[in-house]
């Protein structure tokens, strides 16, 4: 393969490249966070939370999701962590790289730190196996909102969608995202559509902008609010898997692409599913499928399946740029690494990494079988990978940077205090909710 050193952190190419750019990266880099809105307030309502689909409950819920996008997606990753890249590669290990240049006094140092970010970055690949499998898993489930019938053979529709993704993969990022790209798109001008129709029907629901909204439903609900925050959080996963695609497009199409139509669609939507639970609460047991009149089910099964086999795009080019540059820092060995691209160095393929991934993903579906039960293990190893980020970042900022100390404390303890109120609300739920039970795929014992 034909390889180059361009670095492209920052996006600045030509105006015809940077819209390739953004459409690409729509198709890469977004597709994780933009099929949370299939799951995420139907978890949120889980019969385990204990929670009535009520005016107050789900404006409390849609608050802490709105806000949940703000702080942690366009604040956190997109505002400030995005600014770290190490020639040009983003992710935690390029982050840990960035800590300080060596020396004595900071050996010590460097290597608790180095320790945090590798421990991150195996999170990280747990992110990469999960991700698939409950994206794929959860679109597919959709089929038993259609009828019944379908129900044994979710599990084997589920695997047969992922081998042939993962098979996909050897085209490169710079292939995948072009044909992923226009389907993205499609799925998220979706969200906003049919989300602005319900909103719409009762557009009291734009209030839950309001954070008292927030702050009401943990007074109100108390610790049960608080589990409640671990199924809210699914709507921010997807964050790290931006961070680790940075070296695939920039941070310029990145940012643009998240402020001018990412954001705006989830927001209609999330608002939508909520405005349809105010008008008619039974609909909180599967919000996101029960907004489109039934002859447009089975078109959104269909388009909500594609965006979900998409949202597996992103966190597996994020392995391939997180392993290789674990190789170049010699924290793996040497392996194989194909460059799919004439002008972007970040654009790669890495065969044993693929085909890793591709095996556990199988294995994760036929384990857990749900896409709920999967929910618990997704959200540990997500949220422990941010609050490392926040760590690492913090340093970065103070010690390569020089920013002033007041600034880096005040920034590092408040978005410390979101990630560990993620966790709070996440690790109980772990031994109990996670369920898993092996067995094959149309349910006969091994």
């Amino acid at each position: 393969m034909r390889r180059t050193m361009i670095s492209n952190a920052e996006g600045e190419r030509g105006g015809g490249d940077f819209w390739v750019l953004s459409l690409a990266a729509l198709g890469v880099v977004f597709g994780d966070i933009g099929t949370s809105p299939i799951y995420a307030i139907r978890e949120s309502f889980h019969l385990s939370h204990g929670l009535t689909p009520d005016h107050d409950n789900t404006l409390g819920i849609l608050s802490l999701i709105f806000w949940s996008l703000i702080i942690v997606i366009s604040v956190k990753y997109l505002l400030l962590v995005l600014r770290a890249d190490n020639r040009g590669e983003g992710g935690i290990i390029a982050l840990t790289a960035l800590i300080s240049p060596p020396g004595e006094r900071s050996r010590g140092r460097r290597r608790i730190l180095a320790l945090l970010g590798l421990f991150g970055a195996a999170l990280l690949y747990g992110d990469s196996m999960i991700t698939p499998a409950i994206s794929v898993l959860s679109a597919i489930e959709g089929l038993e909102v259609v009828t019944p019938f379908f129900q044994p053979y979710v599990i084997p529709i589920t695997i047969g969608i992922l081998i042939a993704l993962f098979f996909f993969q050897r085209r490169g990022t710079a292939g995948v995202g072009a044909v992923f790209g226009p389907v993205t798109l499609i799925w998220f001008l979706t969200l906003a559509i049919i989300g602005l129709i319900h909103i719409w029907a009762y557009p009291s629901v734009v209030t839950a902008i309001n954070p008292a909204h927030a702050v009401s439903f943990f007074l109100r609900n108390g610790y049960r609010g608080l589990l409640v925050l671990g199924s809210v959080f699914l709507v921010v996963t997807g964050g790290e898997a931006l961070y680790a695609d940075m070296g695939h497009f920039g941070r310029g199409p990145i940012r643009f692409t998240w402020t001018t139509l990412v954001l705006p669609a989830l927001v209609l939507n999330y608002f939508g599913q909520g405005a349809l639970i105010l008008r008619n609460p039974a609909a909180a047991e599967h919000p996101f499928f029960l907004m489109v009149p039934s002859w447009a089910l089975v078109p959104l099964v269909i388009l909500a399946t594609a965006a979900t086999v998409i949202a597996s795009q992103a966190v597996i080019s994020g392995a391939f740029s997180l392993t290789r540059r674990a190789v170049q820092l010699g924290y793996l060995p040497r392996m194989r690494i194909d460059h799919t691209s004439e002008d972007q160095i970040g654009q790669i393929f890495m065969p044993a990494v693929n085909w890793a991934l591709m095996f556990a993903c199988i294995g994760l579906v036929l384990g857990f079988r749900s896409s709920g039960r999967l929910a618990a293990a997704y959200g540990v190893a997500v949220t422990t990978d941010m609050v490392f980020t926040t760590v690492l970042f913090a340093v970065v900022a103070w010690v390569r940077w020089k920013w002033k100390p007041w600034v880096v404390g005040l920034m590092g303890l408040s978005l410390l205090a979101v990630d560990l109120a993620f966790g709070a609300a996440i690790y109980p739920r772990f031994p109990t909710g996670v369920g898993f039970r092996w067995s094959w795929p149309w349910g006969c014992s091994p």
